[in-house]
């Protein structure tokens, strides 16, 4: 039996072929009926013929999540009559780019807003009455490293810091969401967290940008591992986390396997994670941003922890 049997998941920005496919089908492949959604109906329909080629039963519902009266809304209502009650919501879907605060027009922050925070926002309401009323359920939110505060100055010379004011700050909001969310379901057998992958994830769209260092990457199976790890975790304990992919696998001690749940991923398991962590921090160290992930979340002088 898989980790997800028989429950009913629900993945958005499942188009693209990375994060968010990798999760649906994973969840999938651990047993999960998923539903599905972004904008672009054809890779929508690539993701549903990997989910099913593999045995899984997916549904998909189109949406653009920036439209606060679209489809977005059709989403749990559909699942539901296609799957019954919402067990697992994973709200991966994201807009916002880099660009100076300045250059941002105010269209381009309304729809950072509407997908990084208003649609999943609006989702959690629409699922977490239930999964508190069945005694359990799981809710992951997808964020990233620039949603921490650069420290400084000086200030690091990385996008993240010179450029994320938009999509940086509303993954701020997402993560002080999780947190509020999950302290508002402590006790009740609901986890909700929120994961952001170490430094970047191996998609095909990042790959193929280039502008991100080689060693800065991880592949999509690992995020995939820790994705499923917090969704099926005790929800006493994994709950509330801002938890980053590799760092999470190594304190859980979790082997990573494939999408298919099946093979262990040469290369990635927990015993090869330490050396990898540190090669993304020594780069980030080179860009300004020593001891990146010893997170205080306040980088005043008076608060900042020294390098170890």
């Amino acid at each position: 039996m898989g980790s997800c049997d028989g429950k009913v998941a629900i993945v958005t920005g499942a188009s693209k072929g990375g994060t968010g496919t990798a999760i649906a089908v994973r969840l999938a492949a651990e047993g999960a009926r998923v539903t599905i959604t972004a904008r672009e109906e054809t890779g929508l329909d690539a993701t549903r013929a990997r989910i099913e080629a593999a045995g899984g039963e997916c549904l998909v519902v189109p949406a653009d999540l920036a439209d606060p009266a679209g489809a977005r809304r059709d989403l749990v209502p559909a699942t539901e009559d296609a799957f019954g009650s919402v067990d697992l919501l994973v709200n991966n879907a994201a807009t916002g780019g880099y660009a100076p605060f300045d250059e941002m027009t105010p269209s381009t922050l309304e729809r950072g807003l509407q997908v990084n925070l208003w649609a999943p926002w609006e989702l959690m309401a629409a699922v977490v009455p239930g999964m508190r009323e069945r005694g359990r359920g799981s809710v992951l939110n997808v964020t990233t490293f620039a949603a921490e505060l650069p420290p400084g100055p000086p200030f690091p010379t990385n996008k993240p810091a010179k450029a994320g004011a938009v999509y940086g700050s509303t993954k701020a909001a997402l993560n002080r969401l999780t947190v509020s969310a999950a302290s508002e379901c402590e006790g009740q057998g609901v986890s909700i967290n929120a994961l952001a992958p170490q430094a970047a994830i191996a998609t095909p769209a990042l790959v193929e940008a280039g502008w991100v260092n080689e060693t800065m990457f991880e592949p999509l199976e690992t995020m995939a591992e820790a994705a499923v790890a917090l969704l099926t975790g005790d929800p006493d304990v994994l709950t509330g986390r801002i938890a980053y992919s590799l760092q999470l696998l190594v304190e859980l001690d979790r082997a990573v396997r494939d999408l298919t749940g099946a093979e262990l991923v040469d290369g990635w398991q927990p015993s090869d994670l330490p050396a990898v962590i540190a090669a993304q921090e020594a780069d980030l160290a080179g860009r300004g941003w020593p001891a990146a992930y010893d997170f205080g979340r306040v980088h005043s002088p008076l608060h900042r922890q020294e390098p170890t």
